[in-house]
């Protein structure tokens, strides 16, 4: 609540001290220009009259990469397709019937972004913002931006962000996502809450550079297990069935959590900086750098009473939470030249505590610990550097001390053949241990209790991916990937299969046989005058000895729509229709306990048709979308699963906006 009142003060001095700022915002180029009386920031500014010219140019989106985008305020398809709770698009995802409840997955990638393990529970933290994530903020004046759609029944999501500056050098961000979505079914709530703060400075005389973030984040759920009665009260369309709290679920008392908080902090200081060429680069420089990084994250299932349908309980109350702290320190030295590139290496050290606050004794005898935790230390590398249309970077880190990471090396040149058609080739590889959860688990459940620190190997995956970007001929992705010591979760007994009992007997496994997998995906526009067709196709095919990794063969994404200015260009618009369709295939079954997918071989579910019907308009800064979601649900037949037992939403229509303002 803390965090909402003070985004909501935040936003409200912006409105009420930018009304008299801003003197006049007009449209050029599908973009923004400002008319603003005040001294000027920047002494090469174009000044009038007295009067700074600001263009969306001056609101400038950093990424951890460091990449520079300008803030977007057209209206695309590309838009459409990532107005959803996730903000990205979900071309290779199937969410759940419940908003935020959980996302299966039609594509898998194996390239990992970091060296070291993570907690677990991935089913539910694909809205939990990682350091990769947040973005930093160099504004030319204070820039808000408001996203805003309806849920299901009861709740709202609400994306509030400032982002302003006391200086041209120092910058700042306050943002906090409230999300609560009350579901269709019984016992499907969600919400969430994610505050992030940033600073982003850069000296006067641009040799010391620091940026830094705070993250507070939840994720909470109710847990309902899936459908009880799904072909007599689900498939068969009875309309005693139709009000959705009347179907029968299995849990009625369940829910899990996470919950994390991050302190991040990355600064450079420049030794050394050559006088600036006639085009404002630099020609030599030379600089250290520290990265400091401190997280606490924990997951928790709760039940106030067990259930069989996950096997035997110590306790009658079920409270299991496994806590992971990390620490992070690098400290790196980087050499740039404009003949010889970026070149950057470092040493860095990680400390991990993961735990529970218990201890377990099988029937055995065995004791199940409570604790890993240890000191790993690495090496670092970076290199980039630009030869005319040719790009070319690659980034190393190795472990020199330690059991849970090994290596983790990405390559990648790209080359431009002209301004509508870019060439891209990249190549992974990497080798760590799996996730936390797999390696050691307690809980009251007692076939939920396991320590395989020491029985599982790394995961070594490698991949190369090449692509072609065009204008013209649309982009194409082949990607060929391996993976070895694959790991997963699984039923181990046959027979619970058979009574729909296998989540009592869901064990981590590791196959040790290669498991090779293919990717193919093609994107392409056609545009008719004010008619336009989206196209995206992707292809799939893996290699296994075992099934262990289930992918549906083809997933299809067609979007025909109209687009046009109207009401004298007061207004543009945009309406379509968008069908997806994936073949049918073993999908992953859903554990509550863990919050985790798994691997079951019995049930196929897919090969149903999903259409959406939407119109979207934007009026200067502001974007207004309103959508039909899967309008088909009553008419052609009611097998659309996101994983078995937990279907997909019923058509449901939902509207929100995205509006941008400054002062």
């Amino acid at each position: 609540m803390k965090y909402i009142l003070l985004v909501l003060l935040c936003l409200t001095a912006s409105v009420m001290f930018g009304q008299d700022l801003i003197k006049r915002p007009e449209k050029k180029n599908d973009s923004l220009s400002f008319e603003k009386k005040t001294k000027p920031l920047d002494p090469k500014k174009k000044i009038k009259n007295d009067t700074i010219i600001l263009t969306i140019k001056d609101y400038k989106i950093i990424s951890f990469e460091r990449d520079t985008t300008y803030l977007d305020t057209t209206l695309t398809i590309q838009k459409e397709y990532k107005y959803n709770y996730l903000r990205e698009d979900d071309f290779e995802l199937m969410s759940f019937s419940n908003i935020g409840q959980a996302y299966n997955e039609l594509g898998v990638d194996f390239e990992r972004v970091g060296a070291y393990p993570n907690l677990g529970a991935t089913a539910k933290d694909r809205k939990y913002l990682e350091k990769e994530q947040i973005n930093y903020y160099n504004v030319a004046t204070p820039m808000t931006e408001l996203f805003f759609k309806t849920t299901l029944e009861e709740g709202q999501l609400l994306d509030a962000n400032l982002a302003f500056n006391t200086s041209r050098r120092l910058n700042f961000s306050i943002g906090y996502i409230g999300f609560r979505s009350f579901g269709k079914y019984n016992d499907a709530q969600v919400e969430s809450g994610n505050f992030v703060t940033t600073t982003n400075y850069l000296s006067k005389n641009g040799r010391y550079a620091l940026r830094a973030h705070i993250a507070a984040q939840n994720i909470t759920s109710e847990e309902n297990g899936g459908l009880s009665e799904k072909e007599e009260q689900f498939e068969s369309g009875d309309e005693d069935f139709i009000n959705r709290p009347r179907v029968d679920v299995y849990l009625d008392d369940a829910s899990n959590k996470i919950l994390g908080k991050r302190y991040y902090l990355d600064h450079t200081y420049k030794l050394v900086r050559t006088q600036l060429d006639s085009t404002r680069f630099e020609k030599t420089s030379l600089s250290i750098g520290h990265t400091f990084d401190y997280e606490t994250k924990y997951y928790q299932f709760l039940e106030t009473a067990n259930d069989t349908l996950f096997g035997e309980a110590i306790l009658s109350v079920i409270d299991d939470k496994a806590i992971l702290k990390t620490f992070y320190n690098e400290v790196n030295a980087e050499f740039y030249n404009k003949t010889l590139g970026r070149l950057t290496g470092g040493v860095n050290a990680y400390n991990y505590d993961y735990y529970f606050n218990s201890r377990f004794t099988q029937a055995d005898g065995t004791v199940i610990p409570s604790r890993l935790n240890g000191t790993e230390f690495g090496l670092v590398g970076k290199y980039e550097k630009r030869i005319g249309e040719f790009d070319f970077q690659a980034d190393l880190k190795y472990n020199i001390s330690g059991e849970l990471a090994g290596n983790l090396f990405n390559a990648s040149a790209s080359y431009a053949i002209n301004k509508n058609n870019r060439l891209r080739f990249s190549l992974h590889t990497s080798s760590r241990m799996p996730n936390f959860n797999y390696l050691l688990y307690q809980s009251e459940y007692l076939n939920y209790n396991w320590n395989n620190s020491e029985l599982f190997d790394k995961e070594r995956a490698s991949s190369i991916k090449g692509e072609l970007l065009s204008s013209t001929w649309g982009n194409l992705m082949v990607k060929y990937s391996n993976l070895d010591n694959y790991t997963y979760f699984a039923p181990v007994s046959d027979v619970a299969i058979e009574d729909d009992l296998e989540n009592a007997f869901l064990k981590p496994l590791q196959e040790g046989n290669t498991v090779s997998h293919l990717k193919v995906k093609y994107e392409k526009e056609f545009k008719v005058g004010m008619f336009a067709l989206n196209n995206t196709v992707m292809y799939q095919n893996v290699t296994q000895d075992t099934q262990v990794l289930n992918v549906p063969q083809l997933v299809i994404r067609n979007t025909l729509y109209f687009s046009s200015d109207v009401f004298k260009k007061a207004m543009y618009l945009q309406t379509g229709i968008t069908f997806k369709y994936f073949s049918s295939y073993n999908m992953n079954g859903y554990n509550p306990v863990l919050g985790e997918f798994y691997v079951q071989n019995e049930e196929e579910l897919g090969g149903y048709p999903l259409l959406d019907f939407f119109i979207n308009a934007r009026i200067k800064q502001t974007r207004i979308y309103l959508k039909a979601e899967h309008f088909n649900a009553s008419f052609s037949g009611y097998d659309y699963y996101a994983a078995p037992n937990y279907p997909y939403r019923d058509f449901v229509i939902r509207f929100g906006l995205v509006w941008n303002f400054f002062s």
